[in-house]
């Protein structure tokens, strides 16, 4: 394109306006999980299996000593004084000990976890010992290869506080703390997928449309430390979505699919309108997802309003929905690590928006993978991050780096 003196122009960038009320991808992120910390979700009792991935609804405190008595931390020879030492017998773990207590010269052949007598001055192992007609001989540290009563928590410790994530780590302490249930957080999330195009199970007809948000959230829910209920579907007009969200329990949160944008069939505000709700979030600058929404209800429930478009409708689900459940049980948000790289590809930032592109992570490098459009989910399933490039005067200032926003794997 020329100008008017003959030169030639810059290629023009078309900017879409905002509604007002759009917020920064951080803006909105921020005002989510503050959201998600106004209401509270019940502390539960669930038996050890059924805690993994939740959030702790209280600190673990130990009611015990572990381990209860000093015990032997390698295999060897309980040993009492000076060497060389006369083996008395031999103790095994869970198993009583033929002598309470060792005299000077005196030894217990001795296994892993087995308690040791009264008097040992050490656990001699294997491999540093030679024994020969029931005598030991060799070196040892006072105090060595013992491990003392309370060493690892001792009885009134906490040993995990509220909030922290149910690890198959913290699974283990517990069990070793002899506890077979956890109170824990895991907020319900209701899934409501609306539109009459949508079918889900099997191939589409023509016209129809396989929903392909439903199946993301459970296991993106259970990664933030929530629970899915069974998706639901619900028909075009705003009656039915005004029904389902009524019904909604105050300590739930709505996800809902395919409704937040301002097209002739999403009828999200409205009901939100007729419910009286406060609106918190009405779009965010970021793409792909800029169409998405977060509100409270009077009984303060939280509603998340998702994109139709599937892979939209991911970007305002790590944007919204996972902050929100997290500021619920108080847990760190598993998406954002603080970790940064480098793009791989000189990629153009927006003007005014946050670009959430999908990468492969290997160094300190974030190779972008193509995606094409916000309904392509091809680029998300194969990432193992996002990377956030951050609109151009921002990303002027980043230093050639972009934060990196993890995915459920």
């Amino acid at each position: 394109m020329l100008d008017a003196d003959g030169s030639e122009t810059s290629p023009l960038i078309h900017v879409r306006a905002r509604p007002h009320g759009s917020l920064s991808w951080g803006a909105a992120r921020d005002a989510a999980r503050a959201t998600g910390a106004e209401g509270g979700s019940p502390t539960t009792e669930v038996p050890l299996p059924a805690a993994l991935g939740a959030v702790l609804g209280a600190d673990l405190i130990s009611a015990i000593d572990v381990p209860a008595l000093d015990t032997a931390a390698m295999d060897g020879y309980a040993v009492a004084g000076e060497g060389p030492w006369a083996v008395l017998g031999r103790s095994l773990a869970g198993r009583h000990a033929p002598v309470a207590r060792l005299r000077r010269g005196e030894a217990l052949e001795i296994a892993t976890g087995a308690v040791v007598p009264d008097g040992t001055l050490a656990v001699l192992p294997y491999e540093e010992a030679e024994a020969a007609d029931a005598v030991v001989y060799g070196a040892c540290v006072p105090g060595r290869h013992i491990r003392r009563r309370g060493e690892t928590v001792p009885a009134g410790a906490s040993a995990a506080r509220r909030g922290a994530a149910v690890t198959p780590a913290l699974l283990g302490l517990a069990a070793g703390l002899g506890l077979d249930v956890l109170p824990v957080l895991r907020p319900v999330v209701r899934v409501l997928i609306t539109g009459d195009e949508i079918v889900h199970s099997g191939r589409p007809r023509p016209g129809a449309v396989r929903d392909a948000i439903g199946p993301v959230l459970p296991g993106l829910v259970a990664w933030a430390g929530g629970r899915c209920e069974e998706p639901r579907a619900l028909p075009d007009g705003r009656a039915a979505l005004t029904t389902a969200l009524a019904d909604l329990p105050g300590d739930h949160v709505a996800a809902v699919g395919g409704s937040s944008s301002a097209g002739p069939a999403d009828h999200l505000r409205a009901a939100l309108g007729e419910l009286g709700a406060r609106i918190v979030v009405d779009g965010v600058a970021c793409r792909p997802g800029h169409p998405q929404l977060l509100a409270v209800l009077p009984s303060g429930a939280v509603v998340v309003g998702l994109p139709g478009n599937p892979g939209a409708a991911l970007a305002a689900a790590l944007t919204l929905l996972v902050p929100v459940l997290c500021g619920r049980t108080g847990r760190r948000d598993p998406a954002h690590g603080g970790r940064r790289a480098r793009l791989s590809a000189a990629t153009r930032p927006h003007p005014v928006d946050t670009r959430l592109l999908p990468v492969r992570v290997h160094g300190d490098l974030a190779v972008e993978i193509e995606a094409r459009g916000s309904a392509d989910l091809r680029g998300a399933a194969a990432a193992d991050a996002l990377a956030v490039l951050p609109p151009e005067a921002e990303a002027a200032a980043a230093e050639g780096t972009v934060e990196l926003v993890a995915v459920p794997m």
